[in-house]
Formats: C-alpha cells, sequence, structure tokens
C-alpha cells in the first residue's frame, strides 16, 4: 500500500514540474513570454539591486539601452539569435574605467585608442607614485630635527621624486610623440 501511494506521488509530482514549470524555448517563444539572461556584462543579477557603477558601466558597453535598470534591457535574451544584447566592440569595463573608445578593433584606430587608454593608467600611476615620494622625503626633511643623515636621506628622496616625475613625463611625451607624429597611428594621441 506505502509503494503504490509513494509511486502515485512521484507520478503526478513529476507531471506537476513538467506541466508548470518546464518550457523549452521553442515554448516559450510560441507563449511570446521574453527571456531573461541571469547576469549582464556589468554584474546586475535580478533580483538583487544594480551595483553602484551600473550606469557607467552600461554608458560604456551597452551605449544604446535606457538607463533604467528595471526594464531589464541588457538582459533580454533575443529570440533569433539566442543571446544577450553584445557589449560595444572593442570596449572592456574595468575597475580603471572604459578601456577602448567607440571603434570596434576591426576598423582603424582601435587597438591605439585601448593602449592610449592603458598607458594613460600605467603614467598616472607612476606620476603619482612620485607624488608620494616627494611627499614622503618633505615629511623626513621636516621631522629631522636637523640630523644630517636624515636630512640627508630626505633630500635624497625627493631628488628621485623629482627625476622620476620628469622620466614619467618625458615618456608620455616620447610615446606620444612617436605614436602620433612619427609613426602617425591611427586612435593615438587623441585623433
Amino acid at each position: 500500500m506505502i509503494k503504490k501511494l509513494t509511486i502515485f506521488i512521484l507520478i503526478i509530482f513529476v507531471f506537476f514540474i513538467k506541466t508548470n514549470f518546464a518550457q523549452t524555448p521553442v515554448e516559450q517563444q510560441k507563449n511570446n513570454s521574453p527571456r531573461y539572461a541571469v547576469c549582464d556584462l556589468c554584474g546586475f543579477c535580478p533580483p538583487s539591486p544594480p551595483p553602484q557603477n551600473w550606469l557607467k558601466c552600461k554608458q560604456c558597453l551597452y551605449p544604446d539601452l535606457n538607463d533604467d535598470p528595471t526594464l531589464m534591457e541588457s538582459l533580454k535574451i533575443d529570440t533569433k539569435t539566442n543571446l544577450p544584447p553584445s557589449p560595444k566592440p572593442g570596449r572592456q569595463y574595468t575597475f580603471f574605467g572604459c578601456l577602448g573608445n567607440s571603434n570596434s578593433f576591426t576598423e582603424e584606430g582601435a587597438a591605439g585608442g585601448l593602449i592610449q587608454s592603458i598607458l594613460n593608467i600605467i603614467f598616472s600611476i607612476t606620476g603619482g607614485i612620485a607624488f608620494i615620494y616627494f611627499l614622503y622625503g618633505s615629511f623626513i626633511i621636516v621631522t629631522s630635527q636637523s640630523d644630517p643623515e636624515k636630512l640627508n636621506y630626505g633630500k635624497r628622496v625627493i631628488t628621485g621624486s623629482i627625476i622620476g616625475l620628469i622620466f614619467t613625463l618625458g615618456s608620455i611625451f616620447i610615446v606620444n610623440f612617436i605614436a602620433s607624429g612619427v609613426l602617425k597611428l591611427p586612435g593615438f594621441g587623441g585623433q
């Protein structure tokens, strides 16, 4: 008796799941119910709220879509391709912001724009480090209390930071001059 009851409950359970939850993509298209991806490339995974940087990421990767995340346009699956919206070619959203430019990598100048973005990040970081060392050397001199060893060390740190800053600015100038002026690389140097 218990075996028959268990089999009966199992059959009803399987029938219930089959009829209520299992819809193939073809059945969903017949019902005209939209399908959505689980997450977009900006980290929006409903029912969780979108991340704080979602709007900046959306403007970088999906500039043609609506700014309202509740419409879930970045998640809507196309019925013809069975894929969510494709991001803008040649762009990548990172911790540093949007890398790349408006061109795709199949167009002229796209690689130069991406390299320019990466070099700007590298040069900004090295310039910031040189400035921090300048402040550190100044702090050493101010707190040296006329100790000649600390004074010389502080002067060396400040001298090194100024040389590093000059080297960074010079390398920016040289790279931009060679890339845009001599080699005339498209997409480099703000072209």
